[in-house]
């Protein structure tokens, strides 16, 4: 009988130990094949669509940056005054965890193009001390980085006077894994959220 219990207990440990898989996002397109004779039914979820920004180096950032790449994305102003500091500190946690990993990079998205241009993004990620290969923080057409935030990433992003600096936006932080698929939504002013991004980074790290 005792031999059984220790036999349960170490299945039970393993199961334990197992790495999860992390799940995909998003509203799958169901198409149906034939194979040997049998229908086959394939969901496709939906991808980070191609796109063209310019970084604080001014080189161009598009989704060829990423091509093998796991990234998180994040939607934020400079001159924000509520959430964007808080998101910002939490994903330089993620950038501080993963330095050494040329596998994970960063990209975060003005959503306040008309200024926060270049150089302005340029002295900020230098006073924060930032590996401008690792972290991408990129501008460009409003239009496009609002389209972008709300058709490609689910992610809110607009104008609105009544918000705290004149913009609203989702403070999620997105795991994008190596096929532009979204893994994960992240609360980006939680540290304990953080942490779970960091642990889901390390699961996506070990599928490929």
């Amino acid at each position: 009988m005792k031999w059984k219990i220790i036999i349960a207990l170490g299945l039970f440990s393993a199961c334990q130990q197992a790495p999860r898989h992390l799940p995909l996002l998003g509203e799958p397109i169901v198409r149906e094949r034939q194979e040997q004779g049998k229908t086959v039914y394939d969901s496709i979820y939906p991808v980070i669509p191609p796109f063209s920004f310019l970084d604080q180096d001014s080189s161009i950032v598009n989704e060829k940056t990423f091509a093998g790449k796991i990234y998180v994305a994040d939607f934020i102003f400079l001159s924000c005054p509520a959430i964007c500091p808080k998101m910002t500190a939490e994903m330089k946690k993620v950038y501080q965890a993963f330095g050494k990993e040329d596998r994970v990079m960063l990209l975060s998205h003005t959503i306040d193009p008309e200024h926060d241009t270049i150089p302005r993004l340029k002295a900020y990620t230098t006073s924060m001390e930032l590996d401008s290969r690792k972290w991408r923080f990129v501008t460009g057409n409003q239009d496009s980085i609002y389209h972008m935030a709300e058709k490609a990433y689910f992610s809110g992003a607009y104008k609105d006077s009544t918000a705290p600096g004149g913009y609203a936006h989702s403070g999620g932080l997105l795991l994008i894994d190596q096929q532009r698929h979204i893994r994960g939504v992240y609360n980006g002013t939680s540290p304990d959220e953080t942490k779970r991004l960091i642990s889901d980074i390390h699961i996506l790290l070990k599928e490929n």
